[in-house]
């Protein structure tokens, strides 16, 4: 049995459609140039804590034999200080890695929570964030109710 005329389907006319293809390229092509400088920022940052690791790893600050106990004390804490930096500089070189994917994605700018673009002021500020800051707030809200 043949489907009558009321069963096709309309699609837009050509012109509609290469509008709408072509604002959706617009779209997804002008972030790589609108956000230059962050990742110029981002990159130089990234150089930057990476040449500093590899001086660390070449020159280590090798376990003294203090005489003193307190002397000792003191290097011990200093070191587990030099230690929880180095953790914190390795999450922020991950963040930075992530951040520089999602330029490579064309998803860099759009909060993952609300999906609305996250003002650039925000992104030049901290480059490396992935929410708005509306849904940050809430976030930070609803942790703090949590303690």
């Amino acid at each position: 049995m043949k489907a009558g005329p009321s069963a096709k389907r309309i699609s837009p006319t050509p012109s509609v459609a290469q509008s709408i293809t072509a604002k959706r390229r617009a779209k997804t092509s002008s972030p790589g140039k609108k956000y230059t400088a962050i990742r110029r920022d981002l990159e130089r940052q990234r150089k930057a804590m990476l040449a500093e690791v590899g001086e660390g790893l070449a020159n280590p600050n090798g376990r003294e034999a203090l005489p003193d106990v307190s002397d000792q004390a003191s290097a011990e804490a200093e070191q587990n200080f030099s230690l929880r930096i180095r953790e914190r500089e390795q999450r922020l070189i991950k963040k930075i890695d992530e951040a520089l994917d999602r330029m490579g994605q064309n998803t860099y700018g759009i909060c993952e929570r609300c999906e609305e673009d996250i003002p650039y002021p925000r992104l030049k500020a901290r480059p490396v964030t992935t929410l708005c800051i509306n849904c940050k707030t809430l976030e930070e809200q609803a942790e703090k109710a949590r303690r």
